[in-house]
């Protein structure tokens, strides 16, 4: 059988090629990577947690970048094109410099079934591995323990925040999903704690293997008004920060999290305070919290958990009055669906559901009759319409909604991702980037 030519004809190979989506385990990652001998030359900073592990990541590209370095970014999932998990440098790597390295992993499998994830990931640790690079940063998928990404060792562990969240995979307590997360850290190396209150199982992790721990209030902090911010850490501290250019209540933790990840660096890995300024000043990352002003303003979120909602709801209540706020909402069925709505309720004036393409997802009709059940109450009067695709739920909301209202488009990466497909909406022409 001749081999696919197309990074998308590689996809759709590899998301046919092994039984099931999700299944956890490294024994098949660590197999095939010991015949491809990818390693990496340059440092490496691993990602894992609930929440933020997206702009975490971010931040330390930005930051690196302005800093000089040449940087490695995997990041999951995507939006809208498979290649934006993959950038060199700050941009997104072309389709097709992908292909030779999806054709290096099924070389080397060898007759061993890679799932989705473990296959796209070796592949593009290969090219990563083959570029000119001074740092590398692997975003972590589904949990750490077990995710793809930790066959690779790392220099310096960051863990963000933790909530309840793939309960099916992870357990059902902070105290699981923390101890799983906990599984990137490595020996002798630090581990950088951005969750406030982290589970103990994260805490005893770290001293159980000899890691060196930093936790946020103890080895560094954050401090500012509503002009500006500070950051202290062991041994250096920055002064009026302006804020991240990212928004949203909790980038700050983030924020915080990549500056102590390369103070624990500083020796291999030295950053200037301008370029911590300029970087954190022209981050961007789709999707989180992102603000297109308009008439109406449209508000992107992946929130996709009940902590990450409930995060969404404070930003939203600190973006000034709107007289109508419209949602468009959809949510893969094993989420904690009841809880999100319930949560988003007192700030929902009319709910637009919508399917997803994934076998995944609940449908548009469940989320509605989910809303039902509960008999949730708005800050008036609710309407609730379900709609076969996420632009056409957008549409929908749009002729609904009033000049000064907002739409908020929340939930599954296909959610947002699907409004974005053609591009950011530029709704009445009002809308700008």
């Amino acid at each position: 059988m001749s081999l696919p030519t197309t990074l998308t004809s590689w996809l759709a190979r590899c998301e046919q090629s092994h039984p099931r989506e999700i299944d956890l385990t490294l024994d098949r990652t660590r197999d095939v990577l010991a015949r491809m001998h990818i390693g990496f030359d340059a440092l490496v900073i691993t990602v894992a947690g609930t929440n933020g592990k997206g702009s975490t990541c971010a931040m330390l590209e930005a930051i690196a970048l302005q800093a000089g370095y040449r940087v490695g970014l995997y990041a999951k999932p995507h939006l809208v094109h498979f290649k934006e998990r993959c950038r060199v440098n700050g941009a997104v790597v072309a389709a097709q410099e992908l292909v030779p390295h999806f054709e290096a992993v099924e070389a080397a499998r060898q007759g061993t079934s890679l799932s989705y994830f473990e296959f796209t990931t070796l592949a593009i640790a290969r090219l990563l591995s083959m570029a000119p690079l001074d740092l590398v940063i692997l975003e972590v998928g589904l949990g750490g323990r077990l995710d793809a990404v930790n066959a690779f060792d790392t220099d310096c562990a960051v863990i963000t925040s933790i909530d309840i969240d793939h309960t099916e995979y992870l357990g059902s307590t902070r105290e699981a999903i923390g101890f799983e997360k906990a599984g990137i850290m490595r020996s002798g190396k630090p581990v950088i704690v951005s969750d406030p209150v982290p589970p103990q199982s994260v805490l005893d992790h770290a001293k159980n293997i000899g890691a060196e721990l930093w936790c946020l209030g103890r080895d560094f902090n954050v401090a500012g008004d509503k002009q500006q911010w500070n950051w202290v850490g062991r041994g250096r501290r920055y002064n009026a920060l302006a804020y991240p250019a990212l928004r949203g209540a909790n980038q700050l933790l983030n924020a915080a999290g990549a500056l102590a990840a390369f103070e624990a660096l500083r020796d291999r890995l030295p950053i200037t305070a301008q370029a911590v300024r300029n970087g954190l000043a022209l981050v961007e990352l789709p999707g989180r919290f992102q603000v297109l002003a308009g008439q109406p303003t449209l508000v992107l979120d992946v929130a996709h958990n009940l902590h990450a909602v409930s995060a969404l709801v404070q930003n939203l209540d600190q973006m000034g009055f709107h007289p109508r706020t419209h949602a468009v909402f959809g949510a893969m069925h094993d989420k904690d669906i009841a809880a999100m709505l319930t949560r988003m309720a007192p700030v929902v004036d009319a709910w637009h559901f919508t399917d997803l393409p994934t076998a995944r997802a609940a449908r548009a009709s469940e989320l509605a009759d989910t809303h039902r059940g509960l008999q949730l109450k708005g800050p008036g009067p609710v309407s609730v319409a379900c709609h076969a695709d996420p632009q056409s739920a957008l549409r929908a909301a749009l002729v609904d909604a009033g000049p000064t209202d907002r739409i908020v488009v929340f939930g599954s990466f296909y959610t947002v991702g699907g409004v974005l497909k053609d591009g950011i909406p530029r709704l009445n022409g009002q809308h700008a980037a």
